[in-house]
């Protein structure tokens, strides 16, 4: 699992640790993953922009069962706001940390004849267009159409790829962009209630609840679903 350290991710490393799997939890911070240490998840610290850090992971690591990228971020802004050195950050984290986690990793997986990848995607992506996140929604779009070529290329060899396609969540990133929008909103509260208003449901998701549908996804009771962009974003794409 990368990005184990907060939100999503550290939900995820839990609850595949609460299903019975042996984790191995990565994030730039190890400080952040070290809270989460037990006697079924090892912590490292794993440089996700850096090729070298994941070719490193993945012979520590050895074969594994799950791959589960989860590192990104959030650019806000359109077309107009979007410069070019944040263009080729969000790909390099969003999208080449993926592909380069997946060709790490793959191998191993094709060896034994199984393995899951899931990658995390949007539904501010090809899925749906959301004001105010070019970037983000290139990338994401990118991430999707990576996992169905994996899936694609693999299905018949035991591997499945699908990737997951969430709402708005409430997670640290999420306070952090909420932060910043409070002065455009005139509060904190306000910033945040806008958020929560673009969700039917009327509440935002919750890390544990993307991560519930990781471990869906990665059991054998999902053996038929790969290269699928699965929606968890509470009517949302309604």
């Amino acid at each position: 699992v990368t990005a184990a350290g907060q939100g999503i991710g550290r939900a995820t490393a839990l609850a595949f640790a609460a299903a019975g799997a042996t984790v191995i939890a990565t994030d730039v911070d190890e400080d952040k993953v070290r809270g989460i240490a037990s006697d079924t998840i090892r912590t490292a610290k794993l440089d996700v922009l850096h090729a070298s850090d994941i070719d490193r992971a993945a012979r520590d690591a050895g074969a594994i069962d799950i791959l589960f990228n989860c590192a990104g971020f959030v650019h806000q802004g359109t077309v107009l706001d979007a410069t070019d050195d944040e263009w080729s950050f969000a790909f390099e984290l969003n999208c080449r940390s993926m592909f380069r986690t997946m060709r790490a990793f793959l191998p191993g997986m094709l060896e034994r004849g199984h393995g899951v990848i899931l990658n995390m995607a949007s539904v501010a992506s090809s899925v749906k267009g959301v004001p105010s996140r070019f970037i983000y929604s290139a990338t994401k779009a990118a991430v999707i159409g990576m996992t169905r070529s994996v899936a694609a290329d693999y299905v018949t060899r035991g591997v499945r790829a699908n990737c997951l396609c969430p709402g708005t969540v409430h997670t640290p990133s999420l306070d952090e962009r909420i932060a910043v929008n409070a002065a455009a909103a005139g509060s904190v509260e306000a910033a945040r209630a806008a958020f929560i208003a673009r969700q039917p449901m009327g509440r935002l998701g919750s890390p544990e609840e993307i991560a519930a549908l990781a471990v869906y996804l990665a059991s054998d009771a999902a053996q038929f679903i790969t290269g699928q962009a699965v929606v968890i974003d509470g009517g949302l794409t309604l």
